[in-house]
């Protein structure tokens, strides 16, 4: 979608020509030279088939002459068959290579914020490495500590932590000594981590200090098998106040404790068979489901996952920053590891130069590590889209005029295939700087991304973004979309390591038959479809099957729609699906996708009953475009008073109303009413993915007098 040109249209005439003669000159030299017709002919080309010539599938991924892939691939280096021998392959061929990077904290202070809140900041200094072989021998420590802890190789044992170089290493402890490590996300209830670690009897969980005293204290008693707790931070050595029964360690004393001799005991290498990761998912239809993940279904996953990304070697850097109890950004941090790449961490709060957490005048963690890899949701780039066309607004018409006849040439460019060097070095090296400056790929997951947004970054970061679709249950392996495809609002074929059915969903009307392209739920099959809910049958049995052919299979639950360059795209979700009352299927994901683009929304969950007639809508809005809105209102007042005024719901909603009809939505799926909420839903940030949102069931229960009066009840 193009910017909208605001100048004479004469002057515009005159730089279309300028553009036009510069480009006429330089064309045939650039062409011959920059490879562009190659990359065309790669975006154009039919990316997967079906394998039995039917609409229905399966689909493969084809290979570069066009031919179906006969087999699925499974492994990425001859004998790696084990999450362990990733780690090894990589402490062998990269031993003196950074691996794990933490930035070293130099100053906190307090803030004190206009409207009384103090906000913590911090200074932090360059990154601190370790290299491949540091980290192999700080994790066979920890291993062997863990096992001088009582800790056995097939029993469950859980963590609990913040995404840091300390979860990675006890990650790579527990693979090598082949502890089944059960992975919680940190924003889950107290009820549902109760739950996970009595499920899985979990007697030792690695966490954090921070979680432990927010989250984990204060449900000890609900875990009767609870023994050892150990906390990844060296301070403080000592941990007084816990329940009887309960040992709580650091993680160097444990290390320590792993490095004497008589501990050293010899390693149970896992089986390809074996559990790996029981990965606990986010619960959004009830009780959270923990997925068990084998070591091959794992290596499946990310033999696909880097097959998608071009030139993938040990000189890339990755920054990591979302929960790596998702299986995203797993997943991405054992593609890196199994290439040689480094990993510098960061958080949501620390990202940027402008992230919340980074003192006024410092850098953010994208400013020093200059990644040139990262993995993305849609939350943060839509932030970072809303937050970029703010500043357009802000600019002079000079510099505003610039802005968009240089985005929209590119965009022109872009889908011919062709680069723009002096654009991308004169306009948008700005934009680009706010990840570093050297990102080369990003890749987006976790739920859809919008058009708007994926073309924004496209253009103004100066990279592809390849977008994903998986889940748990498939490693998030199922598809990526090619580095050179800037098509958007789809998520790329099926990767070389799993193939994709269309099943008919008679109750919504989708079908494989369906003119002109084929339709139906999204049913992924391959090594990286994994060994189902722990202690589930119920769930297994409903979601999960086997061929003849003894190839597992998952029905995703999401409909999807094949064009015939075998790409696939997401057009529905069975469970995100209510019948209105007067008969209309309303998609709310697809109602909460085309909304987040709103600059007044930084997060909304719509919401509908079978009984009544419209959407209703809960909006987090965002903080600067309200209290500027509020202010020409002529409105004052905290900012709970400001959400809770009846005015500036109006307001919202009428804006909101405007970009559902520039986004196309139907009226009947454009919410009626809404709630402003002055805090997220989410007890800690709402920037990860749609798994962190309040989940409807939640919602419900905790707004149901809101639902009501928005329905006009009592």
């Amino acid at each position: 979608m193009k910017l909208k040109e605001d100048m004479n249209p004469l002057l515009l005439q005159v730089f279309r020509s300028v553009v036009w003669v510069c480009s006429f000159i330089t064309f045939l030299p650039w062409y011959f030279l920059s490879g562009a017709g190659t990359n065309l002919d790669r975006a154009r080309r039919v990316k997967a088939r079906s394998v039995s010539g039917r609409p229905a599938g399966p689909y493969r991924a084809t290979n570069q002459a066009g031919g179906i892939h006969q087999k699925l691939v499974w492994s990425l280096h001859l004998g790696v068959d084990t999450l362990d021998k990733v780690m090894v392959h990589g402490a062998t061929r990269f031993p003196e290579r950074d691996c794990l990077g933490t930035r070293e904290v130099l100053n906190e202070e307090d803030e004190l914020q206009p409207n009384g809140k103090v906000f913590k900041k911090v200074i932090l200094g360059e990154y601190q490495w370790m290299s491949y072989e540091e980290t192999y021998q700080a994790a066979v420590c920890f291993g062997s500590g863990l096992a001088a802890l009582g800790q056995r190789p097939q029993c469950n044992i859980a963590i609990f932590c913040e995404t840091r170089a300390e979860w990675m290493i006890a990650a790579q402890a527990c693979f090598i000594y082949n502890f089944p490590l059960v992975t919680l996300y940190s924003t889950l209830g107290g009820a549902a981590i109760a739950h996970g670690l009595n499920e899985t009897e979990i007697t030792h969980i690695i966490t954090s200090k921070d979680l432990l005293h927010s989250r984990l204290k204060a449900i000890l008693l609900e875990v009767p098998r609870l023994q050892h707790i150990i906390v990844v931070d060296s301070k403080p050595t000592s941990w007084p106040g816990f329940p009887r029964g309960i040992m709580v360690h650091n993680l160097v004393a444990v290390q320590e404790l792993g490095s004497r001799p008589d501990n050293s005991k010899a390693k149970i290498s896992p089986l390809p068979s074996d559990i790996a990761v029981i990965m606990y998912t986010s619960g959004s239809t009830g009780i959270p489901k923990g997925v068990m993940i084998s070591h091959s279904n794992i290596i499946a996953g990310i033999t696909g996952m880097a097959e998608r990304i071009p030139d993938l070697d040990e000189t890339d850097t990755y920054i990591g920053y979302l929960p790596l109890a998702h299986v995203l950004e797993l997943s991405a941090e054992m593609v890196c590891i199994s290439h040689g790449c480094r990993i510098g961490y960061s958080s949501p709060q620390t990202l940027a130069d402008q992230s919340t957490k980074i003192k006024k005048g410092s850098k953010g963690d994208t400013s020093v590590l200059k990644p040139t890899l990262m993995a993305a949701v849609p939350e943060i780039m839509d932030r970072i889209y809303k937050n970029v066309m703010t500043k357009v607004e802000e600019m002079s018409s000079v510099q505003r005029t610039l802005f968009v006849l240089a985005y929209n040439y590119k965009m022109e460019q872009m889908t011919k295939g062709y680069r723009t060097p002096l654009c991308d070095s004169l306009v948008f090296r700005k934009v680009r700087s706010l990840l570093g400056g050297h990102m080369r790929v990003l890749l987006s997951g976790g739920a859809p991304l919008s058009a708007a947004t994926q073309r924004f970054m496209n253009i103004c970061l100066c990279c592809p973004v390849g977008q994903g679709y998986g889940l748990t249950e498939t490693c998030g392996a199922g598809t990526i979309s090619e580095m050179w495809d800037y098509s958007t609002g789809r998520v790329g074929a099926p990767l070389v390591c799993s193939e994709i059915t269309l099943k008919d969903w008679e109750e919504g009307g989708y079908y494989s038959t369906d003119k002109p392209n084929p339709r139906g739920e999204i049913v992924i099959g391959g090594p990286n479809v994994t060994m189902g809910y722990y202690k589930n049958e119920v769930k297994n049995r409903e979601d999960f099957f086997v061929d003849s052919n003894g190839q597992r299979w998952f029905c995703t639950g999401d409909i999807g729609e094949l064009h015939p360059d075998g790409c696939l795209k997401i057009i529905d979700r069975k469970k995100d699906l209510v019948k209105l009352q007067a008969g209309e299927y309303v998609s709310l994901g697809k109602v909460e996708a085309m909304l987040k683009n709103c600059p007044f929304v930084d997060n909304i969950c719509a919401y509908a009953n079978s009984d009544q007639s419209y959407v209703i809508g809960f909006v987090v809005p965002n903080q600067k475009q309200l209290t500027v809105l509020a202010e020409q209102r002529g409105l004052r007042g905290s900012w709970e008073e400001i959400c809770n005024n009846p005015d500036m719901e109006r307001d919202v909603l009428r804006i909101i109303t405007e970009a559902a009809l520039s986004a196309k939505l139907e009226r009947f799926e454009i919410p009626k009413k809404i709630r402003l909420s002055a805090e997220p839903w989410t007890p800690e940030t709402g920037l990860v993915t749609d798994a962190f949102k309040l989940k409807r069931k939640e919602l419900k229960s905790h707004y149901q007098d809101d639902i009501e009066r928005m329905y006009g009840g009592k």
